[in-house]
């Protein structure tokens, strides 16, 4: 597959602040920090102006064009009306930024490699940190460092995130997909990339904790019009786990140019080293220990929670899926065309 990106004039407004010296002399060298504050972005599409952000390039999978464009795409301050009123945000703090930083791989797990992180605001203790899904959290409610928009912080750091875009496939009508997501956090997320010398591959941890309030989806006509039934979601809780140090997760791209994510199956335990009754005093110390680690560790575990669902007037009440662990997992993508 191969997807080609026109883009259009966008928007972007934030502003560089100097630093004093005894900030400086902070400063040790480790790793890259990034706060934006008063920032709004807004990028898309506008046909009177022959401004054009399209996604072309894609087959549907009974061999069709698939061409998507994307009407809006925003990032900006809470109580954006489903992104009719943008407003800045700030993204990070200067005490708690988003970074990017080489990792002693040592440390994490990852023996004698050097792991490029790309990292989102870190959580922090309870007793210091705001829920991560009320947006009226106050300080000492929750373990999220992103702070909502207050009186006090009327920008917040929890961005209202919107994507407005039409989907054409082939000669049928186009239809309008619009997904929202207010007061976003992602505090505790990251990327971590490093290089697999036996392999020779690409291997990745990849971590996304994504909450909001209210996350919604629904379909209308191409002019925004006679929209159908809204799947609403409300108070959306994803913690997404891919990849771990006993397990990670391989990038790869085959002789024929199709990408291949693939994370392994954890190794079978030896003949004779876990015992009968599966305590630790019947089997081998070392052997019980990697698996009773390897099932008991959260950080491997996935949970998505959604405080309440609905589609339209229909009430479907909670969801919640805890303590998912992935096995083996392995993508590949396929040309589709005919």
């Amino acid at each position: 597959m191969v997807a080609s990106l026109l883009l259009s004039s966008w928007s972007a407004y934030a502003e560089l602040q100097g630093l004093t010296e005894s900030e400086l002399s902070e400063v040790d060298g480790a790793g890259i920090g990034l706060v934006l504050e008063n920032f709004k972005f807004a990028h898309g599409t506008d046909v009177d102006n022959g401004q054009i952000f399209k996604i072309g390039g894609l087959k549907s999978t009974d061999g069709r064009d698939v061409e998507i464009v994307v009407n809006k795409l925003y990032v900006a301050g809470a109580n954006s009306n489903y992104g009719e009123t943008l407003g800045p945000v700030n993204l990070g703090r200067l005490v708690n930024p988003f970074k990017i930083d080489v990792l002693d791989g040592n440390d994490i797990g990852v023996p004698n490699k050097a792991v490029l992180e790309f990292a989102a605001p870190e959580m922090v203790d309870a007793a210091l940190g705001y829920d991560c899904l009320s947006a009226g959290a106050v300080a000492g409610s929750g373990s999220c460092a992103s702070r909502p928009a207050s009186a006090e912080l009327p920008n917040g750091e929890r961005p209202d995130i919107g994507l407005q875009m039409n989907l054409v496939v082939g000669e049928d009508p186009s239809a309008n997909i619009n997904i929202h997501a207010q007061s976003a956090v992602i505090d505790g997320s990251y990327l971590r990339l490093w290089g697999d010398n036996a392999r020779k591959q690409m291997v990745a941890q990849f971590k996304l904790n994504f909450y909001t309030p209210e996350l919604s989806i629904n379909a209308c006509k191409p002019d925004g019009s006679g929209c159908g039934s809204k799947i609403l979601m409300q108070n959306f809780a994803l913690e997404l786990a891919l990849g771990n140090e006993l397990q990670p997760m391989f990038f790869d791209v085959d002789g024929n140019g199709h990408f291949i994510l693939e994370i392994a199956a954890i190794p079978t335990p030896q003949a004779g080293t876990i015992g009968s009754d599966g305590l630790r005093s019947s089997s081998d110390g070392a052997a019980w220990d990697f698996y009773e680690d390897y099932y008991s560790n959260s950080e491997y575990r996935s949970n998505l929670t959604i405080g309440n669902l609905s589609v339209g007037d229909r009430d479907f009440g909670s969801a919640r899926v805890e303590g998912m662990l992935i096995q083996h997992l392995k993508i590949e993508t396929r040309d589709l065309a005919p």
